[in-house]
């Protein structure tokens, strides 16, 4: 009989042995089955089919060989928000989220309760710029991507989640600076790519093989992308603003460096995550 609790012994001893993570394969079984995960564990003597079986085990040996379970199951849980993603966007991590909580709480600096037009560079998924859209009715957000194919995520997903999103085609803050119609910015955040070109090789096979590059690789020193979004941001700023980026681990002195020398007059702050890296820098411009 192929019972579910066989299978997930199984995957468990399968991915174990591959040097994956173990649990993955109950996402994988939920999936396949349509259950969260308390119905899955009450449901442990359910019989299996032998096509749901076979579907289940192919895609735990595609894990295995190094397919994110995202990619498999197509969504990724963000903010409390299910976000489908696929191989031309990269999967939106719970680092990502503490940056929206630090937009989130520093948009109470702008008093009163007219909008306030946030731009988000990279989007990708759209996690960061659907997320604020939703969570901040003042919000009205512009989301850029140099990737169409990203874009048709990000679309699909605010259409799925009705939030009212902007979406430009472009690189980096060309759509912004090329409309003259264009509202300044309050609130410019972005999470680009930021690994340096040395640590690439390094990466593990699950994001290196499958992830879009396009969204990982920041030049030699990682720092390219911030280079270039600082240059260009200045006459696009309101008069107050705030500046958030995501960065990689060790890079928050030199991307503070970068902003307070363009900036001299904004209060620049270097955050931690959870782990205790150095994983978000916050400029802030008051008037």
């Amino acid at each position: 009989m192929n019972y579910v609790f066989e299978a997930l012994k199984w995957a468990s001893s399968f991915l174990k042995e591959a040097g994956r993570d173990e649990n993955a394969g109950e996402l994988l079984l939920r999936h396949h089955l349509n259950m969260e995960r308390a119905t899955l564990l009450s449901n442990l003597r359910l019989v299996l089919s032998n096509e749901l079986l076979q579907a289940f085990k192919s895609d735990v040996i595609k894990h295995a060989e190094g397919t994110p379970v995202q990619y498999l199951i197509g969504y990724e849980e963000f903010y409390g928000r299910r976000f489908n993603v696929n191989e031309e966007v990269l999967i939106p991590r719970p680092e990502t989220e503490e940056l929206v909580e630090g937009i989130l709480q520093r948009a109470n600096y702008f008093h009163g309760n007219g909008e306030l037009h946030v731009v988000d560079v990279g989007t990708g998924s759209g996690a960061i710029a659907i997320t604020l859209a939703l969570e901040n009715p003042r919000f009205r957000v512009s989301a850029i991507d140099i990737a169409k194919e990203s874009l048709q995520v990000a679309e699909k997903n605010a259409n799925e989640l009705q939030a009212n999103v902007q979406w430009l085609h472009g690189d980096l803050l060309e759509p912004i600076s090329k409309d003259s119609k264009m509202k300044k910015i309050d609130i410019l955040v972005s999470n680009p790519p930021y690994i340096p070109d040395w640590e690439i090789e390094t990466l593990s096979p699950v994001v290196k093989d499958h992830e879009p590059m396009r969204a990982l690789a920041g030049g030699k020193d990682g720092l390219d992308f911030y280079r270039r979004l600082i240059k260009d941001m200045q006459p696009l700023l309101n008069g107050a603003a705030i500046i958030a980026f995501e960065i990689g681990a060790g890079q928050g002195q030199d991307v503070k460096n970068l902003l307070t020398q363009a900036l001299p007059m904004a209060e620049v702050e270097i955050v931690y995550d959870i782990n205790r890296k150095d994983r978000m820098v916050f400029a802030t411009l008051y008037e």
